[in-house]
């Protein structure tokens, strides 16, 4: 297992402690480049939540996200939103989706967002 950069748990932190919900980062995890702005989890799960909710067919799943621990420790994931993943001058998708990311499984990271073009 690989030790996680104590930076970007840091900046994991940093949003989780609610100081900041702007920040916008860019990682490379699994060979995917995936950039978008960090929410804290707690929010992060209730988008979730409240999006599984207005499905017809995966409302079910909603009571999933909502459910949180009170332990305090160190980040160990990043929750995207409004996020892409690129691929070559495309963002997908268009609108900007919901991503964790281990943090253990991000081999590179930039602090900002990528834009894309689709022409």
């Amino acid at each position: 297992m690989s030790k996680p950069d104590e930076l970007l748990v840091d900046v994991a932190a940093l949003v989780e402690s609610g100081r900041s919900n702007q920040m916008t980062l860019t990682v490379v995890a699994g060979g995917a480049v995936i950039t978008g702005r960090l929410a804290p989890e707690a929010v992060w799960r209730q988008r979730v939540s409240e999006v599984l909710a207005d499905s017809a067919r995966l409302n079910e799943f909603s009571a999933a996200f909502t459910t949180t621990t009170c332990e305090k420790k160190a980040p160990t994931h990043l929750h995207f939103h409004v996020a892409r993943i690129l691929q070559g001058r495309v963002g997908i998708p268009e609108t900007g989706g919901m991503y964790r990311v281990a943090i253990d499984d991000v081999s590179a990271w930039t602090v900002g967002d990528f834009s894309y073009s689709d022409q």
